[in-house]
């Protein structure tokens, strides 16, 4: 498996492994109708992106120690193409959510349940990155 397919499944694990949790934690947390940020969910937030970072770090540092000559490897035009393809529609997915979160949701809802609107759209859209660049590796896309 190349570098790049590899370190793109390392990061949707460690997506996946960080941001679940914390979503299901917030989604079943009582909804607040006060403008104050809650601090224990910034503080699970900030937790879990630090446990993802540490996840991509020992994961990197994993690979570079068992296939050095892959990590060195520059990436080719089939890499470029998969990167473009997948980049193109998680910004889509980006600009859906973003566009629900900011435009919508505040007919609905207040404070933090927007926050975590915003924040699921940025997670949702990284993970849909990862998952179109993982099925486009394995199916052999070239662009």
């Amino acid at each position: 498996m190349p570098y790049r397919e590899k370190s793109n499944l390392l990061a949707l694990a460690a997506m996946l492994i960080a941001y679940v949790p914390y979503f299901v934690v917030a989604a079943m947390a009582p909804v607040q109708t006060v403008v104050a940020p809650s601090l224990l969910l910034l503080t699970l937030f900030a937790a879990v992106s630090v446990a993802r970072l540490l996840i991509l770090g020992v994961g990197y540092l994993w690979f570079r120690i068992r296939t050095p000559e892959d990590v060195r490897e520059p990436a080719d035009e089939r890499d470029r193409a998969i990167n473009r393809r997948s980049t193109t529609v998680a910004y889509y997915v980006l600009m859906a959510g973003t566009l629900v979160a900011v435009a919508i949701m505040p007919v609905w809802f207040a404070g933090w349940t927007i926050v975590n609107a915003g924040l699921f759209a940025i997670v949702l859209a990284e993970i849909i990155r990862c998952i179109v660049a993982a099925v486009s590796y394995r199916r052999g896309w070239n662009g």
